[in-house]
């Protein structure tokens, strides 16, 4: 039952901090591309390689990892939304953005997943 509180808790605020990046991101960029999505999933990514990172050599309890990885980050990212904006992109004939948003939210979240790792990976190196 704990692990379905923290799974929830999780949740509800990567949902929240997904509806905040992605309104600012629209606040600041305009466009049909979507940028706030694009925003999402590569932050997303960052922080689930910065953490992976982080944990990877210290334990990490079951709950505090639910909370983080499935509920926080689940929430956070928008894997369905991206999907939905790109078969709409093609739906609308603008096969050049769909494809764009694809490449796009493909290798930036991979590049970040590498990069926050890999980032906090060194910083832990350099305090020892």
């Amino acid at each position: 039952m704990l692990k379905i509180i923290f799974l929830m808790a999780g949740g509800a605020l990567g949902s929240l901090f997904r509806y905040g990046v992605s309104g600012l991101t629209h606040k600041y960029i305009s466009g049909f591309f979507p940028w706030g999505t694009l925003m999402v999933n590569a932050t997303g990514a960052l922080f689930i390689g910065f953490l992976w990172g982080l944990f990877e050599q210290k334990g990490l309890s079951p709950n505090i990892r639910m909370f983080l990885f499935v509920g926080v980050l689940g929430g956070y990212t928008t894997f369905s939304t991206y999907a939905l904006e790109s078969m709409n992109l093609f739906r609308s004939g603008d096969f050049k953005m769909a494809i764009m948003n694809l490449l796009a939210n493909n290798f930036l979240s991979i590049l970040f997943v590498f990069g926050g790792y890999f980032l906090i990976r060194l910083l832990i190196i350099n305090l020892k």
